[in-house]
């Protein structure tokens, strides 16, 4: 059955990162979110500090896209953006090292970005679910609970990879548990899609054509 549009609404971060963006961009990302009733909007740092309405969360972006950063960089980046107004971070992870299984290299960076944001900010950890093998993602989403992650989240969205799977969400959440929750993005464009990854049990959804999909018209691209 399909759930009112108020409801799944809820579970999205409305999202706008593309490189090309600009500041009335955000604006109408902001207006729109309020507007939908999305649980957040999801913007990259440099549009910091910005004004939000009442209700509506700020997640921003954290060593994004490619996660080939320093940790300290990641740190810091993080710390500026909650200094700057960000409720939630969505963090990426060095992907090439959890592809060589240097699993204590994620997990120490995503230490670093946590102790920079502490709670109660929200830390979402990228992990690129299309680029890694089911091992990896099972240890990588250990690494994320291990260093005290809210969140495990499939993908980017520009990974040439992919994005989400309902594969990938099922096997994350079955990893993490009741430990953390799942963030599904990355290639979501139609209602029934975002519904499947809330039924594999994802909590949270990062979708930057949220008016289609809840309007339940398929999006020409997500991201």
């Amino acid at each position: 059955m399909t759930a009112p549009i108020a409801d799944l609404a809820t579970y999205i971060d409305h999202t706008l990162l593309k490189p090309e963006a600009t500041r009335a961009d955000v604006e109408r990302l902001i207006a729109e979110g309020a507007e939908l009733g999305t649980y957040s909007v999801c913007i990259s740092p440099s549009f910091l500090p910005v004004q939000l309405p009442e209700g509506l969360k700020l997640a921003v972006v954290c060593g994004f896209p490619s996660g080939k950063h320093h940790a300290e960089v990641k740190a810091a980046e993080a710390a500026l953006s909650v200094a700057q107004g960000a409720d939630e971070i969505d963090m990426v992870i060095d992907v090439g090292a959890a592809i060589e299984g240097r699993y204590d290299i994620v997990e120490s960076e995503i230490r670093a970005v946590r102790a920079a944001a502490p709670a109660p900010t929200v830390l979402k950890v990228i992990i690129e679910s299309a680029a890694l093998s089911d091992e990896a993602i099972v240890a990588v989403c250990e690494a994320a609970v291990n260093a005290g992650a809210d969140f495990v989240k499939t993908s980017t969205g520009f990974h040439p990879a992919g994005g989400a799977s309902v594969h990938a969400v099922e096997l994350m959440k079955r990893t993490v548990g009741d430990r953390a929750e799942v963030k599904a993005s990355g290639g979501v464009r139609t209602r029934a899609a975002a519904e499947e990854m809330i039924a594999a049990g994802a909590t949270r959804l990062g979708l930057s054509s949220s008016r289609d999909i809840l309007a339940d018209r398929t999006a020409a691209g997500d991201y």
